[in-house]
C-alpha cells in the first residue's frame, strides 16, 4: 500500500500532483520579464515552495516513487528547473548568491548523472534525453562562465563535445547540427581569453581595487548627491562576433567587471586547477564564498542581446521610471553603427522641442516612433539641435544598428531615442563606429547632465592582422581597455598571453594601479571638474570606468601609428580636466612607465623631456599591499 501523508493523500498522488503544478507554475515564472523592480513575485516564490516540496519527497519516498513510475531522469528535471529558477532570480537581481545555488544543483545533476539514465526507452525518447541533457550542459556553462569556474567548465566542454558526438552516430546529424554550432561558440569562446586566463579577476577585487570605503573625496562646494550605480542595460551585437549563447564576449566583460569579487575568492582560485567544486563541503564552500556578507549589493544588470528598438526602449523607460533617488543607470551599447545622411538635418524638420517633451510625457506608452515619421517610409537619421537651436552637420549623424529586423528605423537606435530619458542620471557607453552621433546628446539633456564616454571610431591596426580580425579574436578594443586595461594594452603592442610571464603581468597591474590612483588624485583636485564627474567619482564601479578611460585615451593618442588621428581616439562628455588630458605630463609618464616596463617605447611619441614616473614596481608593491591591508581590517571590522 502506498504511503499516506498528513492529508490523507498517497504520496505518490501527492507527487504527481504537485509535479503538474510545478510545471505550470514554472512556465508562468520562465514568462516573466527579467527586468523592473516593482514587480509581484508571488508565482516566483510559490514555485520555489512547490520544487522544494517535491524534491524533499523524492528524497524522502525515492523508492516508492520509483516503483510507481518515477525515472532517474525526472529527478534530474525537477532539479535542473530549481536551478533555472535560481539562474532567473539572478538575472533578476544580481545576487551572486542565486548563481552558486544554481550551481550546486546543476553540480548535483552532473556528478550523479540523473540524465544519463534512458532506462532502453525508445529510440524517439532517448533522443529527447539527449536534448534534455545538452540543454544542462549549455546551461550549466553559462553558470559556470559567470562564476569563473574554470576547471569545471573545461570539464563541461568535453562532456558537450562528447555528447553531441554521440548524438550525431546514433541519430540524424540534422536533429543536431545546432548543437554542434553550439560548441563551435563556446569553444571560441574560451579560446579568446585562454591566455590571459586568472591573471586578475573582471570583478571588482579589493585585492586590486580601491576598498570603497577608502576612495578619496572630491573637494568642491557642488553639493553631492552620492549616486549609486544601480542599474545596468548592456546590449552587444556584432556580425560574427566572439558569443556563448546570446553572452557576448563585450557583455560578459562588462557584466563581470560590473560586479564584486567576494573577498578572497580569487586568492583562493587564483590558478585554473584550484576552483573548488564538486559535493559536500566543497559545494558549501562555495556558498560560503559566494555569500560575502561585507559586499554591498551588485547594481541589477540586463543583458539584451539583439533587441528590437520597441523592447529596448520599453526596457529602458521601466528601469527609469523605478530607478531608485539616489540611483545612476549606466547604459552600455556595443554595436556596429547605421548609415548617416548625406545632407543636414535640423531638429525642426524632423521633431520639434514640443514633441520631444511630448516623448518624455509618454514615457510609459512607448509612443516614441510614432512621433518621427520618416517620409515614404524609409528610415532617417534625425540629428537633435540642442537649445540655441543649432543644426546638426551631417558628421554628427548616425545610429546603431542590432540587426535587421522590420523595416527602416525598427533596426536601428538614434541619439534622439536616448535624450527623453536623461531626466535620469544615466552614464552612457557607446562602442560603435558611429559612437560619435552621440556627442548630440551633451546640451540636450531634459534635466540631468548625462556622463558619456564614447569609442574611436575606428580601431588602431594591429602589428599582424586586420582590425576586422582583430575585433572577431578578441572582441572590442575599447571595451577591453574599460574592463582589462593592461590585457587591451598588452594586445594592442602585440603581446599575448602565451608568452607573457605571470609575475610580469602582475607587476605590470600594479603599475597601472599607481597611475590610476595618480590620475584620480589629480581629478580630485582640480578646479574645472564638471559635477557629473564629481558625482562618478564617488560610486567605485564608475570610478574605475572612467579611470581606466582616461588610460585608454592616453593609450591611443600617444600610439605611434595613431598619432594625432581623432578617428582613432576615444571621447568622454562632459570633457574632462586638461590637467589629465594625453598630452598632460602625468599621462604621458603613466604610459612611459608602462611601457618602458615591457620594452615598447619606441612604439610611442613623447614629448622632450616626459620620463617615466619615479614610482617602480616597489613603490606600486606596497600600495597594492596597503589596499589589501584596509580589505582585511575592513572584514575584521565588518565581522
Amino acid at each position: 500500500m502506498a504511503p499516506i501523508n498528513s492529508n490523507n493523500i498517497p504520496i505518490t498522488e501527492l507527487f504527481w500532483s504537485l509535479l503538474d503544478k510545478a510545471d505550470r507554475k514554472f512556465s508562468r515564472v520562465r514568462d516573466l520579464p527579467i527586468y523592473g523592480r516593482n514587480r509581484n513575485d508571488a508565482d516566483l516564490h510559490k514555485a520555489f515552495k512547490i520544487y522544494t516540496q517535491l524534491w524533499k519527497l523524492q528524497q524522502e519516498h525515492r523508492q516508492k516513487l520509483v516503483e510507481a513510475g518515477l525515472r532517474r531522469w525526472e529527478i534530474g528535471e525537477i532539479a535542473a528547473r530549481i536551478a533555472q529558477l535560481y539562474y532567473g532570480q539572478y538575472q533578476r537581481t544580481s545576487d551572486s548568491s542565486y548563481l552558486a545555488e544554481a550551481y550546486i544543483f546543476y553540480e548535483a545533476i552532473l556528478s550523479r548523472e540523473y540524465f544519463r539514465d534512458s532506462s532502453g526507452s525508445p529510440a524517439q525518447q532517448d533522443m529527447a534525453l539527449a536534448n534534455k541533457q545538452l540543454r544542462f550542459l549549455a546551461r550549466f556553462l553559462i553558470v559556470c562562465l559567470v562564476l569563473g569556474r574554470r576547471e569545471m567548465i573545461a570539464k563541461l566542454v568535453v562532456l558537450l563535445k562528447s555528447m553531441v558526438d554521440e548524438c550525431k552516430k546514433s541519430f540524424q546529424e540534422t536533429e543536431f547540427k545546432e548543437w554542434k554550432h553550439v560548441v563551435q561558440e563556446i569553444v571560441r569562446f574560451l579560446k579568446v581569453d585562454t591566455p590571459f586566463m586568472n591573471m586578475r579577476p573582471l570583478r571588482y577585487s579589493f585585492l586590486f581595487d580601491v576598498h570603497p570605503e577608502s576612495l578619496p573625496i572630491v573637494a568642491s562646494s557642488y553639493t553631492k548627491r552620492n549616486l549609486v550605480l544601480r542599474d545596468v542595460i548592456l546590449s552587444s551585437y556584432h556580425n560574427n562576433e566572439v558569443k556563448f549563447t546570446e553572452l557576448t564576449l563585450d557583455t560578459f566583460r562588462m557584466l563581470q567587471c560590473l560586479e564584486w569579487e567576494p573577498s578572497g575568492s580569487f586568492s583562493m582560485r587564483s590558478g585554473a586547477d584550484n576552483s573548488h567544486f564538486g559535493t559536500g563541503t566543497n559545494r558549501v564552500n562555495l556558498l560560503q564564498d559566494i555569500r560575502d556578507h561585507t559586499l554591498p549589493p551588485n547594481p541589477r544588470k540586463l543583458i539584451l542581446y539583439r533587441p528590437s528598438v520597441t523592447h529596448f526602449l520599453m526596457v529602458l523607460s521601466t528601469i527609469c521610471e523605478e530607478l531608485p533617488p539616489d540611483g545612476i543607470m549606466l547604459i552600455y551599447l556595443s554595436t556596429a553603427g547605421g548609415p548617416a545622411l548625406s545632407n543636414p538635418v535640423s531638429l525642426t524638420s524632423e521633431i520639434s522641442l514640443d514633441a520631444a517633451e511630448k516623448i518624455g510625457e509618454n514615457f510609459n506608452n512607448l509612443e516614441l516612433s510614432s512621433l518621427v515619421r520618416p517620409p515614404h517610409g524609409r528610415p532617417t537619421h534625425t540629428s537633435i539641435r540642442n537649445k540655441e537651436s543649432h543644426i546638426v552637420g551631417s558628421d554628427q549623424q548616425g545610429c546603431l544598428w542590432f540587426g535587421s529586423r522590420g523595416n527602416g528605423g525598427s533596426n536601428f537606435i538614434y541619439p534622439c531615442d536616448l535624450i527623453p530619458f536623461t531626466r535620469k542620471p544615466i552614464f552612457l557607453v557607446i562602442d560603435s563606429d558611429k559612437s560619435q552621433a552621440f556627442k548630440v546628446i551633451h546640451g540636450a539633456e531634459k534635466g540631468e547632465t548625462t556622463a558619456i564616454l564614447l569609442s574611436p571610431s575606428s580601431r588602431p591596426p594591429p602589428l599582424t592582422s586586420s582590425s576586422e580580425y582583430a575585433r572577431f579574436q578578441n572582441g572590442s578594443q575599447f571595451t577591453m581597455f574599460l574592463t582589462a586595461p593592461v590585457q587591451a594594452f598588452c594586445f594592442l603592442i602585440g603581446i599575448s598571453g602565451m608568452n607573457f610571464d605571470r609575475d610580469k603581468y602582475d607587476k605590470a597591474e600594479k603599475l597601472l594601479s599607481f597611475s590610476l590612483n595618480e590620475w584620480e588624485r589629480t581629478l580630485i583636485t582640480s578646479n574645472g571638474l564638471h559635477p557629473v564627474w564629481i558625482e562618478v567619482l564617488g560610486d567605485p564601479f564608475l570610478r574605475r570606468l572612467l579611470l581606466r578611460f582616461i588610460f585608454c585615451e592616453a593609450v591611443l593618442a600617444l600610439y605611434a601609428p595613431t598619432r594625432h588621428q581623432e578617428e582613432f581616439l576615444p571621447e568622454c562628455l562632459p570633457h574632462l580636466p586638461d590637467s589629465v588630458n594625453p598630452e598632460s605630463a602625468i599621462s604621458q609618464s603613466a604610459v612611459m612607465q608602462l611601457a618602458d616596463f615591457l620594452g615598447v617605447t619606441n612604439q610611442f611619441v613623447f614629448a622632450e623631456g616626459i620620463v617615466p614616473s619615479e614610482t617602480g614596481t616597489d613603490d606600486a608593491d606596497r600600495i597594492v599591499s596597503s589596499n589589501a591591508q584596509e580589505c582585511h581590517l575592513s572584514d575584521a571590522n565588518g565581522s
